[in-house]
Parts: structure tokens; C-alpha cells; sequence
């Protein structure tokens, strides 16, 4: 497959229409927990907010300057994660770095739509971008003081 096929492939339609529709893209005004991140190889960076009750993301916001692999990750993340508890976001990042580095499989649901990143496993210097939003999600879970 040609270097052209591949960036192609790794920039699906699908990829493309999910970094177009990030929901939950307006910070919140005052939340429990904030966290930034960036990725220092492509200076992509997440900023999110989080809402705490009863242990689980009751609120949530987040703003997210990446490139489209990054930011179809933000969308599918975002689409699932008002509800759940720290636990739950710490096995999805887990799942999505294991799919990434070592071709494990895709995500469990809630977080089954990252299975579109798939092709991004072969392209390394993304993978730091992709995993921003789980890695600001839990940061300001911490900061939020959300035990797993």
C-alpha cells in the first residue's frame, strides 16, 4: 500500500465526520476538576472540565485543539462519558493504549467507537495525540479527587 493509501485509510470519512461533531465543547464554568494536556511531538492540546457527583462525571467540557485523530477521539469519549466513574475511564484508556501499542483489541463499550482508530496503531507519532482527552479526563478526575 502506498504512503497515500494509507493517510487515505487513516483519515477515514468516518474519522473526519467524528472530529467534526465533538459534543460537550463549551468549558464549564465551574467545575470540580480541570486538567490540560498537550502532546509535545505535534503540540496538540486538551483542556477538560469535570462535574463530580456521587463519584461519577455529572458535567463535563472540554476544548480540544487536535489534529483529526485526536479529535474523533475527543468525540467518542465525549459521546460516553457523562455518567461514569473514574474506573470505567481509567479501563477505556487502558483498552485504547493496548490497541494502539500492542494490537489488542478494540475498546469496550462504552467506548467501542474507538474501533475507527484502528488504522491509526501503525502511525506511532499520533498516538500521544489520541490519548489526550482520556489522559485530561482522568488528570482532572484527580484534581476532582475521584478515587477509582
Amino acid at each position: 500500500m502506498s504512503a497515500e493509501t494509507d493517510m487515505i485509510k487513516l483519515y477515514s470519512t468516518r474519522i473526519l465526520a467524528l472530529a467534526s461533531e465533538i459534543p460537550h465543547t463549551t468549558r464549564l464554568t465551574d467545575p470540580d476538576g480541570t486538567a490540560r494536556r498537550r502532546s509535545p511531538l505535534c503540540g496538540s492540546t486538551v483542556t477538560v472540565d469535570v462535574k463530580v457527583a456521587d463519584g461519577r462525571i455529572a458535567a463535563y467540557g472540554q476544548d480540544v485543539k487536535a489534529c483529526a485523530l485526536g479529535q474523533a477521539a475527543a468525540s467518542v469519549v465525549g459521546q460516553a462519558i457523562v455518567g461514569l466513574d473514574r474506573a470505567t475511564v481509567q479501563r477505556g484508556r487502558d483498552e485504547l493504549l493496548a490497541m494502539l501499542k500492542d494490537a489488542g483489541p478494540v475498546p469496550t463499550s462504552p467506548f467501542d467507537g474507538l474501533a475507527v482508530l484502528e488504522p491509526a496503531r501503525d502511525y506511532k507519532n499520533r498516538h500521544a495525540s489520541i490519548m489526550l482527552t482520556f489522559d485530561a479526563t482522568l488528570a482532572a478526575l484527580d484534581e476532582a479527587h475521584v478515587l477509582t
